[in-house]
């Protein structure tokens, strides 16, 4: 398919948040959607665990300070109000994408994970990212005035004192060229690219953070970066395989060398991850051990099936020992700043999921607050931006594109942008994360 040169609006990102975001406008927009990489290679089909939701009035004191707690507290509170309370309005918009989640003869099942302290996560076996992303992603290409361009990579947005109008791009075939766009969104996802050992896709390298430091687009917290307790061992570097938060959840059990319990596996993340590494440096190895067995095979294969066949795969079986367990970088509660709207300080710029920061996860994501605090915030954009978008017009594009042959160096700048305004920031992450366990670079 021939690369539009126009849209409406143009969204970066095929994850859950620019799927949900492009549903969400109309059906007389031109919307046109890169994604980096394949389709379906975004963070959102990676998360295991579910989607936090309010299940009822006397749970929302709870859940709120759950969330607030969670983020030391540095959270924006209107934030997660608007959050919490537009959760069933975003689980009702799932189940009519055809999104399954798990239930019985009494309704919806709910799970629970660590640092809540009531069950209120709906969860489709240990694949809800998946389930979730991939049905938004058919309705997504079922729209006639949706277009969908894998293997395309945003190189620059290209702006002026009146806001962003569009991007260049590197194509799939390698060539160069602008998408004009009257709206750009940014949905590019985390930084885990950055960093050898995490659970993110590798191209997820933090490019709307680099594109906002040359700009002069504000950022916001970009040094809040989790660290997730439990990935699988590997002494090679890579993507690591997450072991769910919610497997704590249902009872597993963390170990050090001696097989004693050591933490409660309840905490929260950066709580959990910082006893975990503390006891790698006693027992002088690197690793811990993460124990189900006590759960029962029949549990364990029901809940967790796909969690249980790729530890199998790797030699571990997880319903008859412990498996080798480590922190890995996981999410990015910082990003490029935004209002309740989801506007940048440019106009015509919006960020919505990993890649924006607009407070909810204040200083340490609450587990399964992701994929709902995407949702919530792409729906707030998508409605922002169709207030304004007929008073926008096109503006023209670069026609010289000389500066962006070499995208292998663009791609390195990038990466060294971002890293050394992470280390400016917070040179104490940096040195313990970034060169200890999780190396960046």
């Amino acid at each position: 398919m021939a690369m539009k040169q126009k849209a409406d609006v143009l969204i970066v990102g095929t994850g859950a948040a620019g799927l949900f975001c492009a549903l969400q406008l109309s059906e007389h927009l031109e919307i046109c959607m890169i994604s980096k990489q394949d389709l379906e290679n975004s963070d959102s089909y990676l998360a295991q665990g579910g989607i936090s939701t309010l299940k009822n009035e006397q749970d929302y004191a709870s859940y709120y300070m759950d969330t607030m707690k969670a983020g030391h507290y540095e959270n924006d509170p209107l934030a997660v109000e608007m959050m919490i309370r537009s959760s069933p309005e975003i689980i009702d918009d799932l189940l009519r994408c055809g999104v399954e989640f798990e239930h019985d003869q009494q309704g919806m099942c709910y799970t629970r994970e660590g640092a809540h302290s009531a069950f209120r996560i709906l969860h489709h076996e240990d694949e809800t990212g998946r389930e979730i992303t991939s049905k938004l992603l058919t309705q997504v290409q079922k729209r006639k005035n949706i277009s969908l361009y894998p293997y395309t990579c945003m190189l620059d947005i290209v702006c002026n004192e009146e806001g962003c109008h569009g991007a260049v791009v590197r194509c799939q075939d390698g060539s160069l060229c602008t998408i004009a766009a009257k709206v750009v969104v940014w949905a590019t996802g985390g930084v885990g690219g950055l960093f050898d050992s995490s659970t993110n896709f590798a191209h997820l390298t933090g490019d709307a953070v680099a594109l906002s430091l040359l700009h002069g687009i504000h950022l916001k917290d970009i040094n809040y970066i989790q660290i997730h307790p439990t990935t699988l061992y590997s002494k090679e570097k890579g993507r690591r395989f997450l072991i769910s938060e919610s497997v704590r959840g249902e009872g597993a059990v963390l170990l050090n060398a001696k097989g004693e319990r050591f933490v409660d596996e309840l905490l929260p993340r950066d709580v959990v991850s910082q006893a975990i590494h503390a006891q790698m440096e006693m027992d002088h190895r690197d690793y811990v051990w993460l124990s189900v067995v006590h759960l029962g095979a029949e549990k364990i294969q029901k809940r967790f099936p796909h969690i249980y066949q790729h530890c199998l795969e790797k030699g571990y079986g997880i319903t008859k020992e412990p498996i080798p367990v480590t922190p890995a970088q996981h999410y990015f509660m910082g990003g490029v700043a935004v209002d309740l709207e989801s506007c940048t300080s440019m106009p015509h710029l919006y960020a919505v999921g990993e890649t924006a920061c607009n407070g909810v996860h204040g200083k340490n994501r609450l587990a399964s607050n992701s994929l709902l605090e995407s949702l919530v915030f792409a729906k707030r954009a998508a409605k922002s931006l169709q207030k304004t978008i007929g008073q926008i017009d096109f503006m023209p594009m670069p026609t010289d594109l000389s500066a962006y042959e070499d995208t292998q160096a663009l791609a390195q700048k990038y990466r060294t942008l971002v890293l050394n305004e992470i280390k400016r920031r917070d040179a104490s992450f940096y040195d313990q994360w970034c060169h200890d366990g999780s190396q960046c670079g």
